[in-house]
């Protein structure tokens, strides 16, 4: 702002080293004193009506698209330059606002008896034009002498003008030393509300800062994600495009999501092929679907034409006001690439008169009208005679890649009796009055400030430091008709109220309009919305979705994203080095999961849930455990049962052959007790078997020590007795002791170690007892029920005392076992204690590798392979003599007092021989 302020400034500068113009003749010069000479003069075009005002308003409007540049200035005298392209919407502009000073003049009610009068001056579209049309209005005349006003005319009220932003802007801070007021009717950079900088700038459309907030809920409501834009290379396309990038952010940190730029390009003001191709690329490169266009007309022009040759269409286009509704755009040759475009349109208006006024147009009435020459010349392809005026105009170099345009005169003369109603042009095209409407209501503001001030109360006005409290409308300054347009505009004009704020801005609603071709093959401005705001937070918006064309072979939504949506089972991940839009689909790790699209991370299931093979949703996860129904717990509970069975079996030869020798030997009732042991530590297994619940896993391990205790306790009372006997052949006070070994001493012993395990068992259920677990740890896919054993140093001791009494039957057992005798049991109970030391040792290792129902079947096998081996090696030997060897049966062969000749017959410790003294010793210890 600072540099262009000052080029401003440098240009007064200048201006201001210009001599005083010298109205005497040269000898009227004091001799020796230079002769004061202007620098130039200004070739400005236009219409002054001026000579019967009371006031005259100012006006600058683009009659024309740009000036012809010269290519060597410096080789001839410089010249204000000329202009070329003529611009039938902006000559609407100027039949708008002198048909509305004509209006204002016949209006009773405001202005009595003031004539208005207007001076309009063509900016050709270009900041030098407008800098020479604004040093005009401070002078008066075309020559420059700023700090002067030479004329002597009706002085100039107000400006109305400048059409585009940057124009407005350049003017505005020239005008605005003097405090001129200007009201703009085009110019919608929100710069402009800047008053520290434009402080008598006002507008009657609305400021950019509300057109971006429409755009971006626009891009929002349809959930578009990755929007280009291009803005022109001006103020009005920077601030513009920077405005909608803000809005954009602002609503992306909400509830919608990101949406994120995909690039940003500009439109250069001097033609440029190069870089104008260099837009077209990327927009031919980019994957994105939406693009957003801050740009005039006659800017976005040159692009339209490259973007045609290159075919490229499926993109939706974003207007801002400035060319949604431009004649210059909306061609029907246009439509495959800008067909379906959707933008806002300022508030469209009914101005009567105008379109007869438009059709009171011709050359033949006034032969100095050179612009009316020109714009009859431009409309009907002819040349009027005897004008010096160049027909179709455009001096550039290679506009659109073909052979270059030049100037040139028609062949045809115009007769002067062409229709103008036949004509089918953007000058006679009233049916959008947007612009020129704004055009309307400039003029309509200028009239009130005046009006305002010409009603002034001398007792009550607003000045003071004057000498009066009001400024007299045949005389003011311009800041006391400034004081009136901002602080009291408000009007009506039309049926509307228009208020302007304190800021310049007015706030009127846009309609949203959306390009589609009607029968006529020409094209249509559809409304298919409203927006209407005076803030961020206070807004209507509005769209009509049903009734949108949209350029895609779909003729649907387009979607305009960085990269295709996270389905279901995805989430975004970021890519490095690009916006946040851009990302990459990552699958949801296992027991996580996403059920919506574009889900930023994935949810994790419930504990007893897992994520399905998609990762878009929890199923539950597969139980594991030992079932009744699995084959391999079938299994087990078939084994468990037989072995009872045969445990049951073998009590029943017991009992049916409890009177005799072998079974009464050694304490009859211990050996039921062992039977009875072996068969709860069998269907103990089965406990282990089925879901874990708290009851079974508490009752399993303790059932299974307490049965073991006893099995290996009554082990232990006989093991004890044979080893006494052992110890009799060669310590009479070990014969001693074993006559005093009663077989109640037997039962106690058993009764100590049942009690102790009983005591074990009874802390470890009361302390921290066992519990259903649900273990996750090693298969993130299934549920593992099982036990957890609670206190590990509880189970530990109570299984540990099991192991202690097995070894101290091992001990005994195994030093008796050289006991001579017929039936030695010792080595059948080593034999047992072997065999459950070998099962129990494997069953480690074996427990701790495996998981699931697999480490409860484990521990199944080694309950019942230990429980068969004890049953194996201490009752089927004597099974086999009580069924098959009856003769074996007696008292002499059990006691020892015979000899067997049955080699074949496993020995027991019904009878045992003692060579001591050479007698034989009876070792049998009766019921």
């Amino acid at each position: 702002m600072a540099h262009t302020k000052l080029r401003v400034l440098l240009v007064l500068f200048v201006c201001a080293l210009q001599c005083l113009v010298a109205k005497g003749d040269d000898d009227e010069q004091p001799e020796g004193e230079e002769e004061c000479r202007l620098l130039g003069k200004f070739d400005l075009r236009g219409y002054v009506e001026a000579e019967n005002a009371d006031h005259v308003i100012g006006g600058m409007f683009p009659m024309h698209f740009r000036t012809i540049l010269e290519e060597d200035p410096t080789s001839t005298p410089p010249m204000s330059p000329q202009c070329e392209g003529f611009n039938f919407r902006g000559y609407r502009w100027v039949k708008a606002m002198i048909l509305a000073i004509q209006h204002i003049n016949k209006n009773p009610d405001i202005l009595p008896n003031i004539t208005l009068g207007y001076q309009i001056y063509d900016t050709c579209y270009t900041m030098s034009k407008t800098v020479e049309n604004s040093l005009a209005f401070l002078t008066g005349q075309n020559e420059t002498t700023p700090v002067f006003r030479c004329s002597s005319g009706a002085p100039l009220a107000a400006v109305v003008g400048a059409g585009g932003s940057t124009l407005s802007i350049a003017s505005s801070r020239i005008l605005g030393l003097y405090y001129f007021p200007m009201v703009g009717y085009a110019s919608s950079s929100l710069l402009l509300s800047d008053k520290y900088q434009f402080p008598t700038y006002l507008r009657t459309i609305p400021s950019d800062n509300v057109q971006s907030q429409g755009m971006a809920l626009l891009v929002k409501h349809f959930g578009w994600k990755w929007v280009g834009t291009i803005a022109a290379d001006d103020d009005y396309g920077k601030y513009g495009v920077k405005a909608f990038k803000e809005k954009i952010e602002k609503i992306a940190k909400g509830k919608s999501g990101e949406i994120c730029i995909a690039f940003s390009e500009t439109i250069p003001k001097i033609y440029s092929r190069t870089k104008i191709q260099s837009v077209v690329n990327t927009v031919k490169e980019t994957n994105a679907t939406v693009i957003v266009v801050y740009s005039s007309d006659i800017d976005f022009h040159p692009l339209v034409e490259e973007l045609i040759i290159s075919n490229i269409s499926s993109k939706t286009w974003i207007a801002s006001e400035a060319w949604v509704t431009s004649a210059l755009i909306a061609r029907p040759e246009y439509f495959p690439l800008l067909g379906g475009a959707i933008g806002f349109g300022v508030r469209r208006g009914h101005i009567p008169g105008l379109k007869e006024f438009l059709l009171d147009v011709h050359p033949g009435r006034d032969p100095d009208d050179d612009l009316a020459i020109e714009f009859w010349q431009s409309a009907f392809n002819c040349t009027w005679p005897n004008a010096s005026i160049p027909y179709n105009t455009d001096n550039r170099k290679n506009v659109t890649g073909h052979e270059n345009r030049v100037n040139f005169t028609s062949d045809h003369f115009c007769t002067g009796e062409e229709k103008l109603e036949e004509l089918n042009t953007t000058y006679l095209d009233v049916s959008e009055l947007r612009i020129t409407y704004n055009v309307y209501k400039a003029v309509y503001a200028v009239a009130y400030g005046l009006h305002q001030l010409s009603i002034c109360d001398p007792t009550t006005g607003p000045f003071t430091g004057t000498g009066s409290k009001c400024a007299s409308i045949d005389e003011f300054e311009p800041w006391q008709l400034m004081f009136y347009m901002k602080n009291m505009m408000n009007f009506r004009v039309l049926d509307e109220d228009v208020y302007i704020d304190l800021k310049g801005d007015v706030y009127t609603p846009y309609d949203i309009l959306n390009w589609q071709m009607n029968g006529t093959s020409e094209i249509a401005f559809v409304n298919v919305g409203k927006f209407n705001s005076s803030t961020d937070e206070n807004f209507e918006f509005m769209v009509y979705n049903d009734s949108i064309f949209w350029n895609n072979p779909a003729s649907a939504n387009p979607r305009s994203q960085c990269n295709d949506n996270c389905q279901p089972g995805y989430r975004k991940g970021i890519q490095q080095g690009k916006p946040s839009c851009c990302y990459d689909c990552i699958k949801c790790a296992e027991g996580q999961f996403s059920n919506i699209t574009d889900a930023r991370e994935c949810t994790g299931c419930q504990e007893d849930y897992w994520s399905n093979a998609d990762r878009s949703g929890c199923v539950h996860k597969e139980v594991e455990f030992l079932g009744y129904d699995d084959a391999l717990g079938t299994t087990l509970i078939v084994l468990a049962v037989f072995g009872a069975c045969v445990v049951l079996s073998v009590t029943g030869v017991y009992i049916k052959h409890r009177k005799t020798a072998l079974v009464k030997a050694n304490d009859r009732e211990l050996s039921f007790l062992i039977q009875f042991s072996l068969v709860i530590t069998l269907m103990t297994s089965i406990l282990f078997i089925g879901k874990p619940v708290d009851w079974s896993c508490q009752s399993r391990q303790v059932s299974l020590a307490l049965g073991f205790s006893v099995c290996l306790s009554c082990v232990l009372g006989k093991t004890v007795t044979l080893l006494l006997t052992h110890l009799a052949k060669n310590s009479k006070v070990a014969e001693k002791a074993r006559m005093l070994f009663k077989p109640i001493f037997q039962k106690i012993i058993v009764l100590l170690s049942v009690l102790t395990e009983v005591g074990i068992c009874t802390a470890y259920l009361i302390l921290n007892p066992p519990r259903m677990y649900k273990n996750t740890q090693f298969q993130n896919i299934r549920i593992i029920y099982e036990c957890n054993e609670g206190s590990i140093i509880y189970l530990c001791v109570m299984f540990g005392f099991d192991v202690f009494l097995a070894i101290q039957c091992f001990l005994t057992a195994f030093i008796a076992r050289k006991l001579p005798n017929n039936f030695n049991e010792t080595k059948f109970v080593t034999f047992g204690m072997l065999v459950f030391f070998i099962v129990w040792i494997s069953f480690v290792p074996a427990y701790l590798s495996t998981r699931g129902k697999f480490k409860v079947a484990v521990e199944i096998f080694a309950i019942l392979a230990s429980s068969f081996g004890l049953l194996g090696c201490i009752f089927v030997p004597k099974c086999y003599i009580i069924l098959l060897k009856p003769l074996r049966n007696t008292e002499e062969i059990v006691h020892g007092k015979a000899a067997t000749n049955d080699k074949s017959a496993p020995p027991t410790s019904a009878s045992c021989t003692s060579e001591v003294n050479n007698t034989t010793v009876s070792t049998v210890l009766e019921d």
